[in-house]
């Protein structure tokens, strides 16, 4: 059965793109812990991060370090912090979070409430500072 994040890469669900290539979706999260905290993926559906093949799991980290370095372009923090959780969605995905603070990153703080125009104004200044910093 496909994920809900197979469903965002295949077009059926929306999402707030911030950045992507062929092998690659990074997109907001709709229920934030930190305005900005961005997902990445790959596009190929993967349970779990450790069954990616070798070169594909350190092409995440480096397409996740791009899109992390736009962040720090557009988000006020003191750093971008990295999780992956694995529990949530059954799709291999890691959680860019700006921080300001080490409870930043704390998951089981309630997640901010944000409306959609908020949502689609963070994702164009991310967007584009990623296509700024690398250009198609």
């Amino acid at each position: 059965m496909a994920s809900i994040f197979s469903k965002i890469v295949a077009g059926d669900i929306p999402c707030h793109r911030v950045a992507e290539n062929a092998s690659f979706l990074a997109f907001l999260d709709i229920m934030p812990l930190a305005p900005g905290h961005t997902l990445v993926i790959p596009k190929v559906e993967v349970d779990r991060i450790w069954d990616l093949e070798p070169a594909l799991l350190g092409d995440l980290h480096v397409f996740s370090q791009k899109v992390a370095l736009a962040l720090e372009d557009v988000m006020p923090c003191q750093r971008v912090g990295q999780a992956v959780i694995g529990l949530e969605v059954p799709h291999a995905h890691v959680h860019l979070i700006p921080l300001n603070a080490v409870a930043d990153i704390n998951f089981e703080r309630p997640k901010l409430q944000v409306t959609q125009e908020e949502l689609a104004d963070v994702a164009a200044r991310i967007r584009d500072a990623f296509e700024v910093r690398y250009p198609a």
